[in-house]
């Protein structure tokens, strides 16, 4: 299966030049399973290097293989590509295969097994008995439930003989945990099985299987024929066997008809009951609803599977026999909420989607159905090309999301020139059409679904296979890399596909003759939900083996180069290769967790995009580093370290992957060589933990004085400052890890005082929460590397101490299943202080190395401390925030408040410290930090006052339990009990907690000390205490502190000017005051009467001031410029006499207005000058006209010339309240004289605004109106159009009685004006 079309030319001839000797003709210890022969008769011709040799290598079976070295004790030039061991059968499991094997002949033993994802459960079946057990977990510490198959359903079953092809049993797993997050856990609290039988039909059923086997099976036991399903075909060949000749064996899988493929689902609101859905070879669908009494089954109605065109009758198969093929459901994830799943069936040529209602009917309707294979090849695959003669759809599966959906397909194709046949397989990858994932029904005859991607080839020509080999291949698809698929053969072979880099890249997992068929594959899952891991495959006698990522990438082949069957793989390998093998490589094993560990870096660092020689380079350098370090262990000596070091490129890169670091890296990661996995977790209770972290210490230390000696330290400190740090980091964390070893004994040997001698040591252990998190992060790492996966959990954390971060990190991430809410809320208290006590000790530790060895250090400007790294802030948080809810939300006894409080506090105070750390180098690098500080505001704010509240409580408990309940006494509680919350808040300069303390205890000393103590950005803590009191109204406590501390006072006032003034006066500051008077009388929605266009900051908002009040301000403004006599004392003292002028006109104004409304809707408030002037326009009244000009005359120069346009309105206005054409007319009917004219026209209202603005008299401040407005206009220059109003003249000219009287109105204008003299009136007469 799976292997490139035979050639004709010159096989002979390679078969010859590569041929080995022919093996003994003993048969080996572990004889081949399910019927597969070894040939030991012949080589490979022209077998790649790269690809899937056997990957062990060392002994002659692959069971004597799995060597039980660790891998710390592993040589590192092994190949860091091979298939990694990760697990071994249970031992149960292993004794009954060997029992089972010893009752049978070679081959003939019935083992089948497989793994279910959503689990991550195993299952093998040996005989008549089921093992399961968690695939996840060491075999140390896993735990196989044992199940025998009822004697009733193999009576009639042939279950000791193997099959040649594919598993004989489909088993699924029922998981009841519904709400738990299932990749945490490694052992499911409950779930049922069920399990089918292929060809007869039986089912059984086990409702739950925890504790310990659970309840006794239901079963199942009608027959196929039984049930209805139609056995004959004809002649039993299928169609495609009787067009082209093809032979198939004895027990053919398509003369009989059998189950093809089984899903299940739980029942919401139903205990331990579930549904299944088979379909059946011949095309029939059937479900069986499985609770703890019964097994009920029922066909589906025809019509649901009556699409194709092909479909006569309901016992007629859909397109041909085999079909329908595979049934999956539509999204892996089920919640109870949900009343009914759909799920795919593939059939010969298309995809059908149904739903199954969860209800007591369980009716089953079909959604939609679309063509994969027809003519249209934009559909799917075209059919009936050239060469093309038949298609198989063989799997099909859902990614996660549910989103896409890829079909595994098979081509039978005939080469037109050559006439020879092959076999083409390929992925047909579809997703939904934009908006139709949602849809619950659609048209018959609308397009679901589109192909995402072009069809990918996975071999383009492979041998021609029957159609039984076909109908045994799976796909599987999740693992690493992302979009790589294993395809399983039923022959036992796994195949991994992955597209990169532009080509098709396969991976065939490949093991030695004894190790059987690969049973089933899977995929590692995360912790974390946001990637899958590294796919897990499940031999039938080797145990669990992984592929890393690394070796599909770099060890896979193109497809007509390498072949993919068992022929040409390394079981052909023979017994004299297999002799000379291990006298070669002797022992060596094949895993390096480092290189595991590195290459995983690597990969994020350098993407394998071509930087081979880079990687060598570092390799290279690192081996160096290793080499001398080892030679200054034994010999003492560094002579020309340093120049041999430079040489290698050493020095060349910084961070992370240093060589030096990766060094130091290998010192604190090293795993135990004398620590076995066969002990299980007991392995943590010995001292040779605390012993193996000491001698790391101890070596790193070395490794230190090594540097220093050889110089290396010097030039890493002025050059490469962050892989120091790093090198530095991991004697922190190593110094770290060893306290946290020392606080588990402590806890250990704490519990242990409390329990019975009938519990063992494991379980003391186990009962803590710091134990689960250990769990946690080694479980995290071990998912993330396959090397690490037949270690213990605990084993695992103790040894990568580089990692230490993933602590905080499990801890922000998966909290509450550390700590579950349903869990007594005395226990949730007493883990979470667990916990913060471990925490605070691993950053206590580091921070206490890093004091003590702090000459060792480089500059620290700009380098991050790990603690300072989000993660670790963030699961710090996320503990202390769940112990803030338990102080808030629970009502809990005195003591447990107590136990939280003193640990939030320490826990409380590492955290702002880290963030303070982490604040600084963002500031150093001049990187973007605001949102970090006002994330440490938020929660410094919301942790310390949390604490606060408590010490309130514990005073009046307190209180209440003494006989001397005096306030003195309350006072002295109050200050014991404040005094860590005071420590903390004034290193972190929490003002409001500051604050409180000091108003509970009253104390104005320790008030004043702590504001002398603080000084930050606007003036630190005093202007705390300054806003405090000013909201609160204690204005005279406020100007009395004020005399401590008259600088931030005056600071703060300068947004309060109602009383900075008086602090300006005791200050002596008197010209101060008079302006902060004077911007305060005339101060209004933050801008200054004076010019609209000089912003001021409001003050006096309490209050608004009305004019008597603003009256009084500015006389004391006028009292204090006098009393400040500077320079400039005379012009403020005028700017006061003119606004005093202005608020009396206002209220003049007032008192002339005729509208009522107006005056009550105005009041007392202060008016600006334009909408004084305005008002006294809108009134159309000529004593209110002319008090607009005398509001103009009093504002300033700059307000007359911002405000010109309304000047002129106030002329026009002027003009407008005479009837000049009236007096014109009069004029001129009368005959008036000189003195007629003059005597009218002074009572005019242009003559009175003249004389005002410009008569001899008038008064202004800030100059005249002849600056902004000329009286006449300049005949000198010629006229502007667009500064027609350029004088008092000019803005009469547009008068529309100008052309008959505007010699009186010119004449009425300057006769009040300066420019005549009004007792010689023979001038203006000759005005005109």
């Amino acid at each position: 299966m799976f292997s490139p079309a035979a050639r004709k030319s010159n096989h002979g001839t390679l078969k010859d030049r590569n041929h080995s000797p022919r093996a003994p003709d003993y048969t080996p210890t572990a004889t081949l399973g399910g019927g597969r022969k070894a040939s030991f008769d012949s080589s490979i011709p022209n077998r790649p290097k790269t690809g899937t040799p056997a990957p062990w290598a060392s002994r002659l079976s692959v069971l004597a293989r799995i060597s039980p070295m660790k891998n710390s004790e592993k040589m590192d030039d092994e190949d860091p590509i091979q298939p990694v061991f990760v697990g071994e059968f249970p031992q149960v499991v292993r004794e009954e295969q060997n029992n089972l094997h010893r009752k049978h002949a070679p081959g003939q033993a019935c083992i089948a097994g497989g793994m279910d994802k959503g689990t991550s459960i195993s299952w093998m079946i040996c005989g008549s008995r089921l093992f399961l057990w968690s695939y996840l977990s060491p075999a140390s510490s896993n735990k196989c439930v044992i199940l025998d198959i009822p004697s009733n359903v193999s009576q009639n079953l042939d279950i000791n003989r193997n099959s040649n092809l594919g598993c004989s049993w489909l088993l699924r797993v029922i998981s009841w945990d519904y709400g738990n997050n299932r990749n945490l856990q490694r052992q499911l609290k409950s779930a049922g099985i069920l399990l089918c039988n292929r060809k007869s039909g039986a089912i059984v059923y086990w409702p739950d299987i925890y504790p310990d086997g659970g309840a006794d099976p239901v079963t199942h036991l009608e027959s196929l024929e039984e049930l209805g399903v139609a056995v004959s075909l004809g002649n039993g060949k299928s169609p495609f066997r009787r067009q082209h000749g093809l032979s198939g064996h004895e027990n053919n899988l398509i003369e009989s008809i059998s189950f093809n493929s089984l899903i299940a689902t739980p029942v919401p609101n139903k205990k331990q009951v579930c549904i299944a859905l088979a379909s059946c070879s011949n095309g029939e669908l059937w479900h069986f609803k499985c609770g703890p009494g019964e097994i009920c089954p029922k066909k589906v109605c025809d019509s649901i599977l009556d699409s194709s065109s092909s479909v006569t009758s309901s016992n007629q198969a859909i397109g041909g026999m085999g079909y329908p093929r595979s049934l999956i459901w539509r999204s892996p994830f089920f919640s109870l909420e949900e009343h009914n799943r759909q799920f795919f069936l593939l059939t010969d040529h298309e995809i059908q989607c149904f739903r199954i209602e969860l209800t007591s009917n369980f009716e089953v309707s079909r959604l939609w159905s679309q063509e994969i294979i027809g003519a249209d090849g934009d559909l799917g695959i075209k059919k009936d090309l050239a060469g093309q003669k038949k298609i198989w759809p063989l799997d099909i599966r859902v990614d996660d999301r549910g989103k896409e959906i890829t079909i595994l397909v098979a081509t039978y194709c005939k080469d037109r020139v050559s006439s020879s046949s092959y076999m083409r397989y390929s992925l047909l990858t579809m997703h939904y059409r934009s908006g139709m994932d949602f849809l619950e029904s659609v048209n018959s005859h609308e397009r679901v679904l589109e192909k995402k991607d072009p069809i990918q080839v996975i071999i383009p020509k492979a041998r021609v296979e029957e159609e039984e080999v076909l109908f045994s291949m799976r796909l599987q698809m999740g693992g690493k890399p992302l979009g790589s698929a294993v395809i399983l053969s039923g022959d036992g072979t796994a195949t991994v596909y992955y597209y990169w880099r532009q080509s098709t890249r396969l991976y065939q997992f490949d093991l030695p003759y004894d190790a059987g068929k690969v049973l089933d594959a899977s995929v590692f899952p995360s912790l974390d939900d946001s990637e899958a891991g590294a796919w897990v495959l499940l031999t039938e006698k080797a145990g669990i083996w992984a592929i890393p990522e690394r070796a599909i990438l770099l060890d896979g082949a193109e497809p007509p180069v390498r072949s993919m069957s068992l022929k040409g793989s390394s079981k052909e390998v023979s017994m004299e290769d297999e002799k000379r093998n291990f006298m070669k490589l002797g022992s060596v094993d094949t895993r390096r967790t480092s290189s595991e560990a590195r290459h995983t870096a690597d990969r994020e660092h350098d993407n394998y995009s071509g930087t081979a020689l880079g990687a060598v380079r570092d390799e290279v350098a690192e081996g160096l580093v290793s080499q001398l370090f080892h030679d200054f262990l034994l010999s003492g000596q560094v002579d020309g370290s340093l120049e041999k070091l430079q040489n290698s490129g050493a020095f060349e890169r910084d961070g992370e992957m240093n060589a030096f670091a990766w060094a130091s890296k290998s010192i604190v990661d090293t795993l135990a060589k004398h620590w076995t996995t066969t002990r299980g977790a007991e392995i943590v209770a010995l001292a040779a933990v605390s012993t193996q972290l000491m001698e790391k210490l101890q070596k790193h230390q070395k490794y230190l004085q090594f540097l220093a000696l050889s110089k290396c330290h010097e030039e890493l400190c002025l050059k490469l400052r962050h892989a120091l740090q790093i090198i530095m980091e991991h004697g922190e964390k190593l110094a770290a890890m060893i306290q946290l070893r020392e606080l588990q004994n402590m806890i250990s040997e704490s519990r242990a005082a409390g329990v019975t001698s009938q519990h063992s040591g494991l379980e003391r252990e186990v009962s803590g929460s710091l134990w689960d998190l250990i769990q946690m992060v080694g479980e995290r790492a071990r998912r993330n590397t396959v090397l690490l996966m037949d270690r213990d959990n605990a084993e695992v954390f103790y040894s990568k101490v580089s990692e230490l971060e993933e602590v905080f990190y499990c801890l922000d991430r998966h909290l509450d299943y550390i700590i579950s809410m349903e869990q007594p809320i005395k226990v949730q208290v007493q883990r979470a202080c667990e916990l913060s006590n471990s925490c605070a000790t691993l950053v206590q530790s580091a921070m206490h190395y890093k004091k003590e060895n702090h000459m060792w250090y480089p500059p620290h400007d700009g380098l991050m401390p790990w603690y300072g790294q989000h993660a670790v802030i963030s699961g710090l948080w996320s503990l202390a925030f769940f112990m803030i809810q338990i102080l808030n939300e629970y009502e809990i006894d005195l003591s447990a408040k107590s136990d939280i409080c003193s640990h939030l506090e320490v826990l409380g105070d590492i955290m702002l410290e880290a963030y303070l750390g982490a604040i600084t180098v963002k500031v150093e690098l001049e990187e973007e930090h605001k949102a970090l500080v006002e994330e440490y505001w938020n929660r410094r704010d919301a942790l310390l006052d949390s604490l606060h509240r408590q010490i309130k409580v514990f005073v009046d408990a307190q209180i209440q339990d003494s006989v001397d309940d005096t306030p003195k006494q309350k006072e002295m509680i109050l200050r014991e009990l404040s005094a860590n919350l005071l420590s903390i808040a004034r290193r972190h300069e929490c003002y409001k907690i500051l604050w409180i303390i000091c108003s509970d205890l009253n104390d104005s000393t320790l008030l004043k000390n702590l504001m002398h103590e603080s000084v930050g950005p606007k003036g630190g803590f005093s202007y705390f205490v300054f806003k405090q009191l000013y909201e609160n109204g204690q204005f005279s406590k406020l100007l009395i502190l004020g005399e401590e501390f008259p600088e931030e006072l005056s600071t703060f006032l300068k947004d309060h000017l109602d009383l900075l003034w008086l602090h300006e006066i005791f200050l002596h500051r008197f010209s101060s005051a008079s302006k902060t008077l004077h911007v305060l009388s005339l101060s209004e929605d933050g801008s200054s009467i004076l010019d609209t266009e000089d912003k001021i900051k409001p003050g006096y908002a309490e209050a608004e001031l009305m004019l008597p009040e603003r009256k009084r301000l500015l006389y004391l403004s006028k009292i204090a410029a006098v009393a400040g006599e500077d320079a400039n004392y005379s012009t403020e003292v005028e700017r006061i006499n003119a606004d005093l002028m202005i608020l009396k006109l206002q209220e003049n104004i007032l008192e002339l207005l005729p509208n009522e409304e107006d005056k009550q809707k105005i009041g007392q408030r202060l008016l600006p000058p334009g909408d004084l002037i305005r008002l006294c326009l809108k009134a159309q009244i000529p004593q209110l006209s002319l008090k607009a000009f005398d509001v103009f005359a009093w504002t300033s120069s700059s307000f007359r010339t911002h405000n010109r346009t309304l000047l002129e309105e106030c002329w026009k206005n002027a003009a407008e309240l005479d009837d000049w054409e009236k007096l014109y007319r009069f004029s001129a009917a009368q005959g008036w004289s000189d003195d007629d004219t003059f005597r009218v026209l002074e009572k005019t209202l242009l003559f009175h605004a003249s004389r005002r603005c410009y008569g001899p008299k008038s008064q202004s401040f800030g100059g005249g109106f002849d600056e902004v407005l000329p009286l006449r206009r300049d005949n000198t220059k010629p006229p502007n159009l667009k500064d027609s109003a350029a004088s008092v003249e000019s803005i009469l000219m547009q008068h529309r009685d100008f052309a008959d009287a505007g010699k009186l109105m010119l004449t009425a204008v300057m006769l009040g004006s300066t420019q005549v003299d009004v007792g010689t009136r023979d001038n203006v007469a000759l005005i005109g």
